[in-house]
């Protein structure tokens, strides 16, 4: 005999209204309180894609130095006009995978500013973070 068959007629098995009203405050803490970790998570991870870029780029820049010669490199650096150019002329080739052009390699939300100089090689990429207006350090 199941359940179903000890309840009287047009009678059926649900559940009480405190019950589904207990579950739903349940899954709104639980939703209060995953949300803004997800949020800061999702910022996270797109800081530190900014960051892996920017290095991507100080590492192509090492290695565009190291193949060119430091003279070579310096004379073609400084005659590309802007960062596009210097991407897309000096350093695609030597990034793994990359992208077409300078403003689609980096982030939605930051901006890289590559160095005027790389000779000598002390100066990094730098990233700021154009939502907030701040500069990411890495």
């Amino acid at each position: 005999m199941t359940t179903s068959d000890s309840l009287p007629p047009n009678r059926f098995a649900a559940f009480s209204l405190v019950e589904v009203l207990a579950a739903i405050t349940i899954i709104g803490i639980i939703t209060f309180l995953a949300v803004p970790n997800i949020v800061r998570v999702k910022q996270d991870s797109e800081e530190n894609l900014a960051r892996a870029r920017a290095e991507t780029l100080n590492m192509a820049i090492a290695s565009y130095v190291q193949a060119k010669g430091t003279n070579a490199a310096q004379t073609a650096w400084t005659a590309a006009a802007n960062d596009n150019a210097r991407y897309t002329n000096c350093l695609i080739n030597y990034i793994a995978f990359p992208d077409t052009d300078f403003s689609s390699f980096t982030p939605a939300g930051y901006k890289f500013s590559l160095p005027s100089s790389i000779v000598p090689m002390s100066a990094k990429t730098t990233i700021s973070n154009t939502n907030t207006a701040q500069r990411v350090y890495y």
